[in-house]
């Protein structure tokens, strides 16, 4: 497990710095900042929910947002684009993007989990065009092709 000191800016005074929930978690919660009493998310919809803060995510990292899979199981609750991006150069709000899946109203409320974040490194490609690629015993085969 590899350690770093990363800066968080609060842009609000109610919010809650990210936190892990355990000693070996590989991602830190995300909370949730609103003046609402809370916010209601209507079945099959998205709604923009604000964290409070920002960070400098270290260069050649990236932040990954996931779901919290409590959120994801049991009411349906998830980033909409199913894994967010903060790119080391991003120095705005971290908003999650949750959708809910399920067919009934969910609500979050001030100070809610609602997401998680992973910081990892990241290798960065220059892509150049090939008339061919190297074979291999799978060859072309996917979505499923390896399974029995």
């Amino acid at each position: 497990m590899q350690h770093c000191f990363l800066r968080v800016k609060k842009l609000s005074e109610g919010a809650k710095l990210p936190c892990y929930g355990s000693e070996h978690a590989a991602a830190a919660d995300l909370f949730c900042l609103t003046d609402e009493d809370e916010i209601l998310i209507a079945p099959e919809t998205t709604v923009f929910v604000h964290t409070g803060i920002a960070m400098e995510i270290p260069e050649g990292c990236v932040g990954l947002i996931y779901a919290r899979s409590g959120l994801g199981t049991k009411q349906g609750l998830a980033p909409a684009n199913k894994v967010g991006v903060i790119d080391s150069d991003y120095r705005g709000e971290i908003i999650v993007a949750l959708h809910n899946h399920s067919g009934e109203d969910r609500r979050i409320y001030n100070g809610d989990r609602i997401a998680q974040i992973v910081i990892t490194p990241y290798i960065h490609a220059d892509f150049e065009e090939a008339d061919e690629l190297s074979s291999t015993s799978r060859g072309e085969g996917g979505f499923g092709s390896t399974g029995k």
